[in-house]
């Protein structure tokens, strides 16, 4: 099965402080990562944000499958 195509995509943020490090991505800018994922109709199934900006990619998928609150949308067996 599958879910259709994932990708992930950088927001940008609003973040001052010390928490500006956090959310600085790779361009130097201060963004949220967002974890989206969409049908073959191309429409959205799936949603994950909140992710600072330096979080890698790998580690919000993970977290998005790993975390039954999260409600990934998995493909039927």
């Amino acid at each position: 099965g599958c879910v259709g195509a994932i990708d992930e995509t950088h927001v940008s943020a609003c973040v001052g402080g010390a928490l500006a490090d956090k959310f600085r991505g790779r361009k130097g800018d201060t963004t949220w990562n967002v974890l989206a994922a969409c049908d073959f109709d191309l429409k959205f199934t799936y949603m994950l944000s909140g992710w600072e900006g330096s979080a890698h990619d790998a580690r919000v998928l993970e977290h998005a499958i790993s975390e039954p609150q999260n409600n990934f949308p998995f493909p039927l067996p």
